[in-house]
């Protein structure tokens, strides 16, 4: 913004060139800016008068293109100043305020310029003096004053007087220097703040599909676990000859290694549909690392076409100052674009409007089994598939913790470990028993329960009810214990 010697000797300038000039057009060209259009014999000149904070000025400009959205103080000022002659010129002592003096007939006008930094603000005053209309609200700038009242200056005075950087020039030069310093600085502003929504966009998208790969890496992780169960059926086929109907684990000895496995069975199926599940959960493991392996490959051509937007963008920067150009043709890219519109709007300071509260009766069926430990933590346990994704997704929190069956379905059952980092052990075993008993695997004498945080837990896009996702998290070998169980059952603590 002007400093207060720049600005007297911008109301000398103006007062000596345009004094008597007839006011032919208002334009804004801008929110925060009108350019009066002077007309004298020797032709027109276009006076820009700004109120952006950082930016308020009076100086000349070429001819501006009309704004698409004008203000309602371009709109009064259109209905009332055209016509109007220049008939003076007044500048404030101790403050950067500047007034333009338009005569009219018998009407008389102020068209007041007032920079004071943030509360900088152009102001159309009667020939009596009373505020007709402020191109920024009152309420930003000066408070006190009110529109049909009559104007006051603000309290206070500028610091200093400042200096004049334009000193050298001439006065034919000033007003113009004046406009070409502030149009390089606002270009140079709207530059960096494209740039930064630029940067921020693609800063962002880099780190979700970076945070995306190591999820997927963790995934494929898990999903390569497809070879044991393959090893498993293969030690299986070995010795189905021994086993009956009715088991629920068989003893195998791998030879090549010398190591025992313990491989858990389902007591309803027979030997052979026993071997073939173990088959089938390889088939469709295998089938799950193809498909991570793909998007994969398909986020790791996301991440190089963002790095190649990052170096258009450092591209777009030469010396000190950004290109606009390059960086609107940058930003109009339509996977920028769309990554710009995504990012939230900053919104206007001030309170937000408080909504009444509305509590939503949820529906029975989706609310779970309550039971309680001996150590006091409380273990629920989903009623049905929409049941098990409202617990899972929605009631648990972040550090409890899930417990299921692999390959075996059965309801979700989760410890509120009330923050907790290590729950207690007998807590644990609880959970597991629940885990097993609402399984299709209730009868089994032992089983694999694999547990993890609900943090860990994710439900894929589309997805049928009740299927969600692990991601880590361990596997407990449980031995089933009736005593625990029917302890654990009779703590039920709703009907």
């Amino acid at each position: 913004m002007l400093s207060l010697r720049e600005l007297r000797r911008a109301a000398r300038i103006i007062q000596e060139r345009f004094s008597g000039a007839t006011l032919r057009r208002v334009v804004q060209p801008g929110e925060l800016d009108l350019v009066l259009v002077f007309e004298k014999p020797t032709g027109k000149s276009h006076v820009l008068i700004s109120s952006r904070p950082e930016y308020a000025r009076i100086c000349l400009t070429s001819a501006a293109e009309p704004t698409n959205s004008p203000g309602s103080f371009f709109e009064y000022t259109r209905a009332h100043l055209p016509g109007a002659s220049l008939s003076g010129i007044e500048i404030s002592k101790e403050n950067r305020q500047i007034g333009l003096r338009l005569k009219k007939g018998s009407e008389s006008f102020s068209l007041i310029l007032s920079i004071l930094g943030a509360r900088s603000n152009l102001y159309l005053l009667d020939a009596e003096g009373k505020i007709l209309h402020s191109m920024r609200p009152l309420d930003e700038t000066r408070h006190e004053l009110k529109i049909g009242e009559p104007w006051t200056d603000p309290r206070g005075f500028a610091p200093t007087e400042g200096i004049d950087r334009w000193e050298d020039l001439s006065d034919e030069e000033h007003l113009d220097a004046i406009g070409e310093f502030y149009n390089r600085e606002e270009r140079r502003n709207k530059a960096e703040l494209l740039a930064r929504r630029i940067e921020q966009a693609l800063k962002k998208e880099r780190a979700f599909l970076d945070r995306k790969a190591i999820n997927l890496q963790e995934d494929l992780g898990q999903a390569r676990q497809a070879e044991r169960h393959r090893h498993l059926g293969e030690l299986l086929k070995n010795v189905l000859h021994t086993i009956r109907p009715g088991d629920e684990m068989t003893r195998v000895t791998d030879y090549q290694t010398g190591e025992v496995f313990e491989i858990p069975l389902d007591p309803r199926l027979s030997p052979v549909d026993n071997l073939e599940s173990y088959f089938v959960r390889y088939q469709k493991e295998s089938r799950g690392v193809k498909m991570i392996e793909q998007q994969l490959a398909e986020l790791e051509s996301s991440r190089a076409e963002i790095d190649s937007m990052m170096r258009q963008l450092e591209g777009a920067f030469h010396g000190e100052e950004f290109e606009i150009q390059k960086l609107e043709n940058l930003a109009l890219q339509p996977k920028i674009l769309r990554l710009i519109q995504r990012q939230p709007r900053k919104r206007k300071s001030g309170p937000s409007p408080v909504k009444p509260a509305q509590k939503k009766e949820i529906p029975a069926r989706l609310l779970p089994k309550r039971y309680r430990t001996q150590d006091g933590l409380e273990i629920w346990v989903g009623r049905s598939d929409e049941g098990n994704d409202y617990l899972t997704t929605r009631l648990a929190r972040g550090n409890d913790l899930f417990f299921h069956l692999e390959g075996y379905p059965g309801s979700h059952v989760v410890l509120r470990t009330e923050g907790r980092p290590d729950p207690p052990p007998r807590s644990l075993l609880d959970a597991c028993e629940l885990a097993v008993h609402f399984s299709k695997m209730k009868s089994a004498g032992s089983a694999e329960v694999h547990m993890a945080h609900i943090k860990d837990v994710k439900k894929p896009k589309g997805a049928k009810p009740g299927l969600v996702y692990v991601r880590s998290g361990k596997t407990v070998h449980l031995r089933r214990d009736p005593k625990r169980l029917q302890n654990i059952l009779a703590s039920r603590l709703d009907s």
